[in-house]
């Protein structure tokens, strides 16, 4: 069953690490360096220059709270529901 949720990430707190790459093929490389969302996986995505914020509504929950545990500078958070 297809679940909604939201994963973020800050880009002021990003530092290219991309410990997230491995845990969740859906985190890319962005053009600057920096943790973005492969946006043909999401729902819907909102990109700031502080901020990349994706919907997702499927079953790959789990993936993105791993992908966001692992990031050493907690620059990913993953929210049940529409993240509102």
């Amino acid at each position: 069953m297809s679940e909604r949720y939201t994963v973020t990430v800050d880009r002021d707190a990003c530092d290219g690490v991309f410990a997230c790459l491995v845990r969740d093929p859906r985190f890319v490389e962005d053009d600057e360096g920096l943790a973005g969302i492969d946006a043909d996986d999401v729902e819907s995505v909102e990109r700031t220059a502080a901020s990349v914020t994706a919907t997702f509504a499927d079953d790959r929950i789990g993936d993105a709270e791993q992908a966001a545990a692992a990031c050493p500078l907690d620059a990913i958070t993953v929210s049940e529901g529409d993240g509102e």
